[in-house]
């Protein structure tokens, strides 16, 4: 593995801006909440996610555990601010649920180098490119 690309059609979803109460159990009397409320992805995010697991295809035969750069280009179909680190957390959640990683810890998920936020309003999508990293040479200090 050297290069692997995928392309996720649809305006680009972050997970924690797009958050909403849930609860289940008996209602109190007073204020009509649930007994147990917790909070749970909006449905914005739970559209990109459903759409975008079925794009992320062919899933390589086992997940990827070596060091990678995972670079995103977000092309968004309006100019508002959105925050690029939670874009990418959403990008590698997915690629951790969709078994194309193994994990997204610092040890597998080097870098996001080359990642940004772009803005094309006829084509709003996530260009993924997943590059395996030269292993280090001996001399060479380890972080970790």
């Amino acid at each position: 593995m050297a290069e692997i690309r995928y392309l996720i059609a649809g305006d680009p979803r972050t997970k924690k801006n797009h958050q909403m109460i849930a609860g289940s159990g008996k209602r109190c009397p007073c204020c009509k909440k649930p007994e147990k409320q917790w909070i749970r992805q909006g449905t914005a995010h739970d559209q990109f996610t459903e759409l975008a697991q079925w794009q992320l295809r062919p899933v390589p035969p086992r997940p990827i555990d070596c060091p990678v750069n995972v670079r995103c280009l977000f092309y968004m179909k309006t100019r508002r601010k959105v925050d690029s680190l939670n874009l990418l957390a959403c990008i590698d959640d997915l690629l951790v649920d969709c078994k194309i990683l193994a994990d997204d810890n610092c040890r597998i998920v080097v870098a996001h180098d080359g990642s940004r936020v772009l803005y094309d309003p006829d084509n709003p999508r996530t260009e993924i490119t997943i590059t395996r990293l030269q292993e280090q040479d001996e001399g060479q200090m380890k972080l970790f």
